[in-house]
């Protein structure tokens, strides 16, 4: 929980926001975006996970989350640009689609390195490109894609 919290205020949402959530997981974090942000948009990859929090989510009333089941290190072009990005899983760099997908002004939490050594980053869109800045150290699971890492080397 303490992750999630720190995630989500780093996100510093105001209530008008679209938020685009990579790993819906269990929906926590997902449940916290919907009552901070206007919209959320969230994906998972793994189908019973996804399905599991979503029936959750919708049982609890949650009306402003669109789901998807697929590969989240490709972002959701659909819907972009987005106010606000979060990344719930370690990636091996920055994810190529935020510059596209993010709005100017923009910021996307993301947790980058290897399997062992991962650093918590803020990532804002501005007119000329993305800024990064390092919150903290952490550990996250693998995030596995296209633009991530290959299930069979996952870190």
């Amino acid at each position: 929980p303490y992750m999630v919290g720190l995630m989500t205020q780093a996100l510093g949402l105001e209530g008008d926001e679209k938020v685009l959530e990579i790993g819906t997981g269990s929906g926590y974090q997902t449940a916290m975006l919907a009552e901070l942000a206007d919209r959320v948009f969230t994906i998972e990859r793994i189908p019973e996970i996804g399905i599991a929090a979503r029936e959750r989510l919708q049982g609890m009333g949650y009306s402003n989350i669109i789901y998807r089941i697929g590969d989240g290190t490709v972002g959701w072009r659909e819907f972009a640009p987005y106010d606000r990005i979060i990344v719930t899983a370690g990636a091996p760099a920055i994810p190529p689609f935020l510059e596209e997908q993010l709005g100017i002004g923009g910021c996307c939490i993301v947790p980058v390195g290897d399997a062992t050594n991962q650093s918590l980053v803020r990532v804002t869109r501005t007119g000329t490109g993305l800024q990064e800045q390092v919150l903290c150290s952490c550990t996250f699971v693998p995030l596995i894609g296209k633009e991530g890492w290959s299930a069979g080397n996952p870190g």
